[in-house]
């Protein structure tokens, strides 16, 4: 794809709310996959925008408000010309980095959504997301208070994060529900149980989040010590696990060398495909702070598989070895 191409468009569900149909994630920006660049990170933001990028994801937690912060200026610059996405559920504690707490309760949602727009220096917020379930909290509760953020102005469209095709279902009855979110690629299929055919009966839009399985499918992944790259403890990353996932990516490659294409864009294309084959629109959001990468992610989504390929990378995801998180009680599958 060239700078002449135009990415094609979707909605998020029935919000009206267009977007490409390929977005990015700019938590990597600030943290978790080790040193940032934020100078590249700036260019890389613009670049996607020129190759019609218009769906920007970023959430609260990633570096604790750094993230909001980077990209305010972003925002600001071009807020007629994207989409802004960000998330409210994850709590940290400063003196504790490795810290994960959930809140979904009302105070907080409203605590929150003012600290985003004061960070992100805008008045409405496009896509506000539920980050994660706070069992503590009904999900019918935690949407009837973000819907009054909709009702304030202070919000356009609700998403929800990593939840079942049952929570989508119950929260889609308080108010519409335009995106869910969740981990899906060809190593992560647990969202086709439930929810990936809840959101396409209801018409919400699903956006993959880790795409190419947090850089595993791109074949660049050989292992990590740097303590600021959080895959070091993660279940798929480290060990014999690490080795046994790497031998899945066989299929990729054969498929890569044949299309004179990248593994990253195989891996991309695959997600692309699941809109076909379920019948609801897909925005995956891979995340990257380089250009040229940027620019490799953004043409897979033209990039049609055949059948045989499909066909061929059809059993990666049920050979994958260690689950996603060393804690799945945070995620939809976690739940079902």
């Amino acid at each position: 794809m060239t700078s002449t191409d135009t990415l094609p468009t979707t909605t998020l569900g029935a919000s009206g709310i267009e977007v490409g149909t390929q977005g990015l994630g700019c938590m990597g920006m600030s943290e978790f996959y080790g040193p940032s660049d934020l100078t590249e990170s700036r260019a890389t933001l613009d670049r996607a925008l020129e190759l019609g990028v218009t769906l920007f994801d970023t959430a609260d937690v990633y570096g604790s408000g750094h993230n909001e912060e980077f990209l305010s200026d972003f925002v600001g610059a071009e807020r007629d010309r994207l989409v802004i996405a960000t998330k409210f559920g994850i709590v940290r504690k400063a003196d504790d980095p490795a810290y994960r707490g959930f809140d979904n309760s009302p105070a907080y949602i409203r605590a929150a959504v003012d600290g985003s727009l004061r960070r992100l220096r805008i008045d409405t917020i496009d896509l506000y997301y539920m980050h994660r379930k706070d069992p503590a909290v009904p999900i019918e509760d935690t949407v009837g208070a973000m819907a009054e953020l909709v009702r304030e102005g202070k919000v356009r469209a609700l998403g929800l994060s990593e939840v079942t095709g049952a929570e989508l279902r119950a929260a889609h009855a308080v108010h519409p529900i335009a995106a869910v979110q969740s981990e899906w690629s060809l190593f992560s299929r647990d969202v086709e149980r439930t929810v990936v055919p809840a959101a396409a009966e209801l018409g919400v839009t699903f956006v993959p989040y880790s795409p190419l399985g947090r850089g595993f499918l791109t074949g660049s992944f050989t292992g990590t010590a740097d303590t600021n790259d959080f895959r070091s403890s993660m279940p798929r990353f480290t060990g014999e696990n690490a080795a046994r996932n790497a031998e899945l990516l066989d299929p990729l490659r054969a498929i890569a060398e044949a299309r004179g294409i990248t593994l990253a864009q195989v891996a991309l294309a695959w997600v692309h495909a699941q809109a076909g084959v379920h019948d609801l629109a897909v925005v995956p959001i891979p995340g990257t702070r380089s250009r040229t990468r940027l620019a490799d992610n953004v043409a897979a989504a033209t990039i049609s598989l055949t059948a045989d390929e499909l066909a061929a990378l059809e059993p990666i995801a049920s050979r994958v070895a260690g689950t996603r998180y060393a804690d799945m009680s945070f995620t939809s599958a976690g739940r079902e």
